[in-house]
């Protein structure tokens, strides 16, 4: 199998999310497993939120988000969900995040199986028509929208059991990421008492200005550095260094040891004339490991006990051991097709990693694109980088077999 060629046809079936409707790259993937020989389980409501996963008794699952995020023609030199192959790339929504991955992954099994001359390891002998998979696979539909209808919906029904996990989401191509910062997603209602406003600050109380306050204390939070151990703090340097060159900022370390927030979006007051009876902010913060999420939300709501405070989304920080059997494995297959020095690094964003940690697998995430196209118009993936990728993704399977 080609993983260009995949990776290219995946692109062409359009799967933006919203709305998520991913049940014809799910098709397109469960026709390659059938040619295969694999079995596998296709969760479907019947809405078009579709996830695969399989069920065999291996140690390792291979799991990637068939789900992209939006794109409009508008400023693409191709068209979005062209799946051109064209100079060196394949170009196209999804072709970094991450399509790229999920046909490196499904090319490296293909390439094992086919090593294997089609008998896979549990001794019995199989059938080519009954295979048993070198390893677990799932795909899934909803990691862009946060996961509910996708990884989340897989662990709660115990789908797939804790083990080591390649999600093969784009990173740097010689480091693969074991950690992530916790999450809070919340909204606050301010309540002021109204008045009118050519009385204030004299009289009445600011729903307003009560928004403007907890803001100045968010600022006041990002300014704590919290304490880890040497080991962490060595992964913090080499991360620092490595995503002050890829974000082009020269704040990276301090983005990955405090707390980052952003006021996403904010709306009150009732009138120009009216001291403001209420205000809305809804807002999220990164967590860095150290920081405990359950004593940070109830400063917060200590600190506003007249407001009320709705958390919408939350996990912790997260970090699977530097010296678990997949992240050296992994970071080996890397020195192995690059010949070069590869190490592995903590990531200041969010994906399932975090929602595969907290239900016990160990978790890392290594796969090819082109990060600074992530989202972006003009999203590629590069022709070899994907070639390498299906590389380390068959050696990975090797030491788990």
């Amino acid at each position: 199998m080609d993983a260009a060629k995949v990776c290219s046809e995946l692109v062409r079936i359009r799967s933006e999310n919203p709305p998520g409707d991913t049940r014809d790259v799910i098709e397109y993937i469960a026709d390659i497993l059938s040619s295969l020989g694999i079995r596998y389980n296709i969760d479907d409501e019947g809405n078009g939120h579709c996830n695969l996963y399989t069920q065999y008794d291996r140690p390792l699952l291979f799991m990637g988000h068939v789900d992209v995020v939006p794109a409009m023609d508008n400023e693409w030199e191709r068209p979005p969900f062209s799946g051109e192959i064209a100079d060196g790339f394949v170009h196209g929504r999804g072709s970094t995040d991450m399509k790229g991955g999920c046909a490196a992954a499904l090319c490296a099994v293909a390439d094992y199986i086919d090593g294997k001359g089609g008998k896979i390891g549990n001794g019995a002998g199989n059938p080519a028509s009954d295979i048993e998979s070198p390893c677990n696979l799932c795909f899934v539909c909803d990691e862009e929208g946060g996961g509910h209808l996708g990884s989340r919906k897989i662990l709660a029904g115990k789908l797939i059991k804790p083990c080591d996990c390649l999600i093969a989401e784009p990173t740097p191509t010689l480091n693969p990421t074991i950690g992530q910062k916790g999450l809070i997603r919340a909204n606050v209602e301010f309540i002021g008492n109204p008045g009118h406003g050519s009385l204030y600050p004299c009289a009445g109380t600011s729903a307003v200005m009560k928004a403007g306050e907890f803001l100045s204390r968010l600022k006041e939070l990002h300014a704590i550095e919290f304490s880890t151990d040497p080991e962490t703090e060595t992964i913090y340097k080499r991360s620092s260094e490595i995503f002050r060159e890829l974000l082009n900022v020269d704040s990276a370390e301090e983005i990955l040891k405090h707390i980052t927030f952003n006021p996403g979006i904010i709306s009150g007051g009732e009138g120009v004339n009216i001291v403001a009876q209420r205000c809305s902010l809804t807002w999220e913060m990164r967590i860095p490991i150290g920081c405990d999420t359950d004593e940070l939300i109830a400063r917060l709501r200590a600190e506003n006990p007249d407001d009320i405070i709705n958390i919408k989304d939350v996990c912790k920080p997260n970090l699977t051991s530097s010296d678990s059997k997949i992240v050296g494995a992994v970071c080996g297959e890397i020195e192995r097709v690059y010949r070069k020095e590869s190490f592995p690094i903590i990531q200041w964003a969010a994906s399932d990693a975090r929602h595969l940690r907290a239900a016990g697998f160990n978790a890392i995430e290594y796969g090819p694109g082109e990060l600074n196209t992530l989202h972006a118009v003009n999203e590629k993936v590069s022709v070899d980088n994907l070639k390498k990728a299906v590389d380390v993704y068959t050696g990975v399977l090797g030491h788990c077999n």
